[in-house]
């Protein structure tokens, strides 16, 4: 008998905290771990890298049948590996940022890309951070969290994320940008960022980064026993 692994899925709006929480979830329970966003964001890289036509849902979907993905731990930093290099750093571009987002309202890709998260769930157990995690990708699991924050806050934890892998931004534009983000992911006809009644919400804006993991963590356990 196939024993299916839990999923814990947390799911939120950019810059809430999302990715920070999966990896210390993942960290302290030694669980699998998947960045949907970085899925998205590594086929915009690629997208961006062999100068396919982004209007083109025909020739973007070879690309997306084709990953090669892995997440890894070295030295307690999460890396992001396509064809065992690291890209980690390649992906968090405001460039490639916004091609995710266009690319993830695509129905064809999407799907493709559906299929492809779900082979991450794998014994001990997943948690898996996006948008659409606990709503498309993995709906049967009890181990729902949603993640948030305001737009001020977010866009303050995006801004020290970009200039700590040495991209200099403007604060005020960047909030506009991440202003369009939400628009986009809440309004898409596909998959669209919903909170649901089965969730556990958690807002990040005045919390400590241990805190929310703590909070998170006795919700899971206390679900798992």
């Amino acid at each position: 008998m196939m024993i299916c692994a839990p999923v814990i899925t947390i799911d939120g709006p950019s810059g809430s905290g999302k990715g920070t929480l999966c990896q210390a979830m993942s960290q302290e329970l030694k669980w699998n771990i998947l960045d949907s966003g970085a899925i998205y964001r590594i086929l915009a890289l690629l997208v961006l890298h062999h100068q396919v036509d982004i209007n083109s849902e025909k020739a973007i979907m070879p690309l997306a049948g084709n990953l090669d993905v892995q997440f890894l731990f070295q030295n307690g930093d999460l890396k992001v590996m396509l064809k065992r290099v690291d890209i980690s750093i390649k992906i968090r571009s405001q460039i490639v940022s916004d091609l995710a987002s266009r690319l993830a309202v695509l129905p064809r890709v999407r799907e493709i890309l559906l299929n492809f998260q779900r082979s991450f769930r794998k014994l001990p157990g997943l948690i898996a951070d996006g948008r659409d995690m606990g709503t498309v990708v993995f709906p049967d699991t009890s181990l729902k969290i949603f993640l948030d924050a305001n737009l001020e806050a977010r866009t303050y934890r995006r801004m020290l994320q970009l200039q700590k892998n040495g991209v200099s931004v403007n604060f005020n534009e960047l909030l506009f940008q991440m202003e369009k983000r939400d628009e986009r992911d809440c309004n898409r006809s596909v998959a669209p960022l919903i909170l649901r009644d089965d969730v556990l919400i958690i807002n990040s804006t005045h919390i400590p980064k241990q805190k929310v993991t703590e909070i998170a963590l006795d919700y899971v356990r206390t679900k798992l026993t």
